[in-house]
């Protein structure tokens, strides 16, 4: 895929992945993180979750870190009305220096590996520190021609059993799961959707132009079947 093109859809995206800010306040919920604690949103995107966070814990220190500086820069503006507390700068999540009370990945986590992406967070946790992320997971029977289409490109996905154990084998507890499903997929889709077409009428290349309609295979087969397409948002502890 042309990376300046795909980014050509995705610079103006409000979020880079299914969520909403409910799933934000669940699992800081779940996490019990509270008053001045210190968060990092690895992989931040353009910042949605960064700001949730912020909004949610109005005492927090939040690092938001992403391998895209332009997504680092919109995160930084979208969240300069909580001054200094949040930062956001462009990096790897496999590189954090820490010490977090709470690392909130959100559909990231997989480029790293689950196993291996918790295994890293753990030198960056404080002692009472926990992990939120999310990952694609298939919700067990017969798995309609729609959801294997969308996660064609995803071999390593597995079901919540399959999850629980990657999470086992780093050494960690789960606390907590909470299926993303529904409509933090359309808060994703709907606002892509209106960037499709909002470049059509401008006129695009033929690289942009592959990029778009690739867009919009996915965002059909999310639509053909929305109640089997989901993440699975867990909340885990170092043993």
């Amino acid at each position: 895929m042309d990376k300046e093109a795909f980014f050509t859809l995705h610079r103006e995206l409000p979020r880079e992945g299914p969520g909403c800010p409910e799933d934000v306040l669940w699992a800081i919920g779940v996490a019990g993180t509270h008053g001045e604690a210190r968060i990092c949103d690895a992989g931040c995107g353009p910042g949605a979750d960064t700001e949730a966070l912020a909004e949610y814990l109005p005492e927090a220190w939040i690092d938001a870190v992403d391998l895209h500086g332009p997504f680092a820069d919109a995160t930084s503006a979208r969240c300069a009305r909580f001054g200094p507390r949040v930062k956001a700068w462009q990096g790897s999540m496999a590189d954090l220096a820490g010490p977090y009370d709470l690392i909130w990945c959100a559909g990231a986590l997989y480029f790293l590996g689950v196993t291996e992406g918790l295994e890293a967070f753990r030198p960056m946790l404080t002692r009472a520190g926990r992990v939120a992320f999310s990952e694609p997971v298939l919700l067990g029977g017969a798995e309609p021609r729609a959801v294997q289409e969308f996660w064609a490109e995803y071999p390593a996905i597995t079901d919540v059993a399959g999850i629980a154990a990657r999470i086992a084998t780093a050494g960690y507890r789960l606390l907590d799961t909470r299926l993303v499903i529904g409509a933090p997929w359309e808060a994703y889709y709907a606002p892509m959707e209106h960037r499709i077409a909002a470049l059509r009428a401008e006129g695009v290349s033929d690289a942009v132009e592959a990029v778009l309609r690739e867009g919009e295979t996915e965002i059909a087969q999310w639509r053909a079947a929305p109640d089997r397409i989901a993440y699975l948002l867990c909340v885990v502890e170092p043993e």
